[in-house]
């Protein structure tokens, strides 16, 4: 299911103090108690919390992390500090997954892949800094269909003209209750009306970390963490 294979190559390739006015992320908690007088001066005693550890709820919490992730070109664009705003969303997202995820039916449907840790996984070489001087990546969809099948497929553009699409099916399997194989074929390249397969069978683990009407969060067996956004 994720866009992510056992190799190396990718599911698809082979000075003075001034007070600061609070934070948009801070809290002022006033005591009205305290407030009193000196010297003819009103003073009124307040505490500013920075970043308070609140429980978001799901939906926020979605929001949030498509906020982050969405037109980023699945990742590339996002510096370090991002990939980690990112992943602290997905953590706490995961107390809200449903106990038995790969039973849920809403795993289900088409996904765009728009978002992975390791951003050049997904479409492997073509995605790679070299690469990409050379191919622009135009989509990266993945089509879960009942009971088992699983449809990868990633639209390049090369010099912005010729379009690429290549494409890979598997079946999937449950593990357990949260984690996932898919044993893919060999994947085929299309040019126009021109089609090949080449290489061949490759396999992918995951975790399913989180999923509902929206979006789908995926664990690979080597830590890459997937964002699915629903079609």
């Amino acid at each position: 299911m994720a866009m992510a294979t056992a190799s190396a190559s990718s599911l698809f390739f082979p000075s003075s103090f001034k007070p600061n006015p609070p934070s948009p992320n801070s809290v002022t908690l006033r005591f009205p108690h305290l407030n009193r007088r000196h010297n003819g001066v009103r003073v009124a005693a307040s505490v500013s919390v920075s970043n308070p550890s609140l429980r978001t709820g799901p939906d926020d919490l979605v929001a949030s992390i498509l906020s982050k992730v969405v037109q980023t070109d699945g990742g590339i664009l996002l510096k370090k500090e991002e990939h980690k705003e990112v992943a602290e969303v997905a953590k706490e997202l995961q107390n809200y997954c449903v106990s038995e995820p790969v039973k849920c039916p809403l795993i289900f449907g088409e996904w765009d892949v728009v978002y992975c840790s390791r951003p050049t996984s997904p479409g492997g070489g073509y995605r790679s800094a070299i690469g990409r001087l050379f191919f622009n990546t135009k989509q990266m969809v993945q089509a879960v269909e009942a009971p088992d099948i699983v449809r990868n497929k990633v639209v390049l553009s090369v010099f912005s003209f010729l379009d690429v699409e290549v494409s890979l099916k598997g079946k999937l399997t449950a593990l357990d209750s949260e984690w996932i194989q898919v044993i893919f074929e060999a994947p085929e390249l299309k040019v126009g009306s021109w089609k090949v397969q080449y290489g061949g069978q490759s396999e992918v683990k995951l975790k399913i970390t989180y999923v509902d009407d929206k979006i789908r969060l995926g664990l690979g067996s080597r830590g890459s963490l997937f964002v699915f956004q629903r079609i």
